[in-house]
């Protein structure tokens, strides 16, 4: 299957519609319900409508259910007759093929519990290394379909053991996207970063993400973790993310403003994509306040690595914003201990206290030889004894 197209089951397009008709802004409510209904109609999904529809307090139609769960009975039936024929006449390929048809028809329908079973038993009747893999995926794609990270986790460390045993290299690059697109759901944007640069010049998983869905988390979360240079080489100068950060609403700005110094414009953006993207994602959502606190963090350190003090009145112009909010954002920082300053409101100014690297080492080496001396001193009291 890796010269193939992927199927797209589950449907990754339902699992945003349903986020955002549970979490997203009320003004893409209707819009998120007509698509699901309309994806659910389509695929028969008849075990998802009555999902959802209690979920959401809908009000069941049900001719349409019995109508989708007829039409599920009759295409099963049909899988059934394949897979006993199969038994009967053909050999284990056809047999497999056939197991995994009827996970992907539990899988397309919305049956969580079916779906799972039957992909497990296609993957013990599965020999090919490359076929057990794909089947391993379409198991992560369940799990992110109903928000399961056990589901997510153990496969992809099922799938990642696979791969070295001599996994090829477009299911290799495949997995590097799932895990990232994982870890960036339990907030590792340092892991994601780096899996998606990696594979920003081979990305083919379309079935998980859209490529300008996989450049904008390659960007937030590389902006995030890695170094400024590292920023600049990886991310900013990258053929693959220039070819399509200017389609994306916000990112260009946001990428290019912070290494360029440019911090009003860079908070403009941020909070754009806060209300745009972060929002509005099911990977995002649930880290859009740590993320967006943890780039004003990283914004506010880059400008003060600059200066020994600086004026309260010139830092809110540098930011574009009043003084009691550069005020009220630096001590709740400071006091938490994330950024290296103190702020002497008499005069208005903001100082730097950098921890001095040498001190700190000096401070160390002396800890370290007490321990050391204690433990002789111990060990000389024994062998006195």
């Amino acid at each position: 299957m890796a010269s193939e197209e992927v199927p797209k089951i589950p449907s990754i397009e339902l699992l945003q519609n349903r986020f955002l008709l549970t979490s997203g802004p009320k003004e893409t409510h209707a819009q998120a319900q007509e698509a699901a209904l309309k994806k659910i109609k389509e695929d028969n999904m008849a075990p998802f409508y009555e999902l959802i529809c209690e979920e959401h307090g809908w009000p069941l139609d049900n001719s349409l259910l019995n109508q989708m769960k007829k039409e599920n009975e009759e295409a099963l039936k049909k899988i059934d007759e394949r897979l006993k024929d199969a038994e009967e006449n053909l050999g284990e390929t056809e047999i497999s093929d056939t197991l995994l048809a009827r996970a992907e028809h539990f899988a397309k329908i919305g049956d969580k519990e079916k779906s799972l079973t039957a992909y497990r038993v296609a993957f013990e009747k599965t020999v090919a290394l490359g076929s057990r893999l794909d089947i391993l995926f379409a198991l992560i794609r369940s799990g992110f379909f109903y928000r399961d990270n056990d589901i997510v986790s153990r496969n992809i460390e099922k799938a990642r053991g696979m791969i070295e045993e001599g996994g090829d290299w477009d299911r290799r690059n495949r997995l590097k996207v799932y895990e990232g697109a994982y870890l960036m759901t339990i907030r590792d944007f340092k892991g994601a970063a780096d899996l998606f640069i990696a594979t920003l010049s081979t990305f083919t998983s379309t079935e998980l993400m859209e490529y300008k869905d996989f450049v904008t988390y390659a960007v937030l979360s590389s902006v995030l973790a890695l170094k400024r240079v590292d920023i600049k080489n990886k991310v900013i100068d990258s053929p693959e993310v220039l070819e399509v950060l200017h389609e994306i609403p916000h990112l260009e700005d946001y990428l290019k403003s912070l290494y360029n110094g440019e911090y009003a414009k860079f908070f403009v953006s941020l909070a754009a994509l806060e209300t745009t993207t972060m929002k509005q994602s099911w990977v995002l959502f649930p880290h859009y306040r740590y993320y967006v606190r943890e780039m004003r963090i990283r914004a506010y350190a880059q400008l003060l690595e600059s200066y020994r003090s600086l004026t309260m009145q010139s830092m809110a112009q540098s930011f574009g914003v009043s003084e009691e909010f550069i005020d009220r954002d630096l001590s709740k920082f400071i006091s938490a201990g994330r950024l290296n300053c103190v702020i002497d409101k008499v005069n208005g100014i903001v100082e730097t206290n950098r921890p001095d690297a040498k001190n700190a080492q000096y401070q160390q080496a002396i800890k370290q030889g007490d321990i050391l001396l204690n433990r002789i001193q111990k060990l000389s009291r024994v062998i006195n004894v």
